[in-house]
């Protein structure tokens, strides 16, 4: 029985009661992001009905290319493999064709314009032989073909990136399942008696603030959690935004915790029991629960993580105790007026876009990486390392001067 099911009434309930106070105190405090905007509700009911169908597809669209149990696991693997290796021929061609930087102080003949004076050693019609040098492609010659293979490398490391992602997320799920890893428990099985029920909820909730933390932290996770933080309002409609990706990112396995001996069944109650916790802290109804707050994840506590203001990032990833955050620095307190989303919203409430944003983000900035290292920092560092890096790469593309036409030969029109 799934809990987060059983208790969808409840939410409509909640909702329902938020929004006649809502509606009944605007009056006097005035619109707030904690109002109910009609498509922006929607949304998010939308992205909730898709939390909940998605994983049945997506398990049925997968299972072929599983390793381990998919008959095209193998050919996925070796797409990865295959692309990742011609990505890397690739790269060392693009910078082969780039070839030497010229002397201090000359122009490259292929950026100089035809009445500049040319350098002797350089000049552009000299032969290679006059030079003592063997004859070989001209420098325009080798820059369209660094360009090629940079095409070549673009489209290939991306294939790389997205099949070796989809194997390495699918064997993940497959191999860390909890009826898997509980028939290898080292230890007792816990059974099903209150100390066993509160000793999963609390062993959830701990591996729930480091996979959130992790969210935040690495961009491969925050692809599929940004969905939860795109709406720029704040109410009991927003705990419902959930994503729909989860398929395609490893985590910290909850499975963990069949290994120290918690059932399978009681696993799902404690995810059950962390999810439902978390709806009624999505709202600005409730100021403050005094002293517990120092205990319990609250609604003022969520509501800076959900804020974008620079103090508020990435902070309280607890998700029923805010202890966690207290104990590994990552704690803020509500002081300032919370601006909800992100520091780059969407301005839309199209579901779809809304689920795949980041990821069209993140496979662009992987097709216009030029190393593997910055491939791989796009996808597993921080959002943040991202947008920088992506600003920068930009900024100097934009600097970059741009190759004018060869010389036209002497006496031709």
């Amino acid at each position: 029985m799934d809990l987060t099911v059983v208790a969808i009434p409840a939410y409509f309930g909640g909702m329902g009661a938020e929004y006649l106070w809502l509606k009944r105190t605007a009056a006097e405090r005035g619109l707030t992001a904690g109002d109910y905007e009609r498509r922006d509700t929607l949304a998010s009911l939308s992205m909730g009905v898709g939390s909940l169908v998605a994983p049945l597809v997506m398990s049925k669209l997968l299972a072929p290319v599983t390793p381990g149990k998919g008959r095209y696991a193998k050919v996925l693997l070796g797409t990865a493999v295959g692309a990742a290796a011609v990505t890397t021929l690739a790269d060392v061609l693009a910078r082969k064709g780039d070839g030497p930087l010229p002397p201090a102080g000359v122009m490259p003949p292929t950026l100089r314009s035809p009445a500049a004076p040319a350098d002797p050693e350089l000049a552009a019609g000299a032969p290679a032989e006059s030079r003592g040098e063997a004859p070989g492609p001209t420098p325009t010659r080798r820059r369209r073909a660094a360009d090629v293979a940079r095409t070549v490398a673009s489209s290939a490391g991306a294939t790389a990136v997205v099949a070796g992602g989809v194997s390495v997320a699918t064997a993940w799920a497959t191999r860390t399942a909890g009826r898997k890893l509980f028939a290898k428990r080292p230890g007792p099985d816990l059974g099903n008696g209150p100390l066993a029920v509160a000793g999963a909820i609390l062993a959830w909730d701990f591996v729930y603030y480091w996979n959130h933390r992790l969210a935040h932290e690495s961009r491969y996770v925050w692809a599929v959690h940004v969905v939860h933080h795109s709406s720029e309002h704040y109410n009991l409609s927003t705990a419902l935004r959930q994503p729909v990706a989860d398929s395609f990112t490893a985590t910290v396995p909850y499975g963990v915790l069949a290994l120290m001996g918690f059932r399978p069944e009681l696993i799902e109650t404690a995810r059950g029991v962390n999810l439902l916790y978390q709806f009624w802290v999505h709202t600005e109804a409730i100021k403050s629960i005094g002293p517990a707050e120092q205990v319990f994840n609250s609604p003022s506590a969520h509501r800076v993580h959900h804020g974008s203001n620079r103090q508020y990032l990435d902070r309280n990833h607890g998700s029923i105790l805010i202890i966690w955050d207290r104990l590994f620095g990552t704690h803020e307190v509500e002081d300032e007026a919370v601006v909800y989303g992100l520091t780059r919203n969407l301005h839309s409430y199209n579901p779809a876009r809304i689920a795949t944003h980041e990821y069209a983000d993140m496979l662009r900035d992987v097709r216009g990486a030029t190393t593997w290292r910055d491939r791989l920092s796009y996808v597993f560092r921080g959002p943040g390392w991202a947008y920088t890096r992506r600003a920068e790469t930009e900024a100097a593309a934009e600097a970059l001067p741009v190759d004018l036409p060869e010389p036209v030969a002497a006496g031709v029109a």
